[in-house]
């Protein structure tokens, strides 16, 4: 005779951490993340080759977070204050390309900071790593 003991869900206090914008079932092809329909950043997003996740299978938040409700075939979240969010997707491949962009500006930004400041120091030396 076996006893099946059944274990209840951890209670997570009010001012608990909860994962409310963890994306699962995510492919590994794609960066995801989640974007507020607010103004046209949707709409920017998709400009910039992001997709709208369609795929039933993605869950977003963990069990302690209310689930997200999915209006027609996009999956969308509520994020608060009454915005209602998106979960969006861009191939691997676009996403380092962009991230790569933004590095490329980051760098030229930090040399011309370097090159100024060394050009203006008034006396001793400077060194920047």
């Amino acid at each position: 005779m076996t006893n099946h003991i059944k274990r209840t869900p951890r209670r997570v206090p009010i001012n608990g951490v909860r994962n409310v914008l963890t994306v699962q079932g995510k492919d590994p092809a794609f960066e995801y993340r989640i974007v507020n329909d607010e103004g046209d950043r949707v709409a920017q997003f998709e400009s910039q080759g992001y997709e709208i996740v369609s795929d039933q299978t993605i869950k977003v938040g963990d069990r302690r977070v209310a689930n997200p409700t999915k209006e027609g075939a996009a999956v969308q979240v509520s994020v608060g204050n009454g915005v209602k969010a998106y979960v969006m997707r861009i191939k691997k491949e676009f996403y380092a390309e962009d991230q790569a962009s933004k590095q490329a500006r980051v760098n030229e930004q930090e040399a011309a900071m370097k090159k100024d400041a060394r050009q203006n120091a008034d006396y001793g030396k400077l060194e920047i790593s």
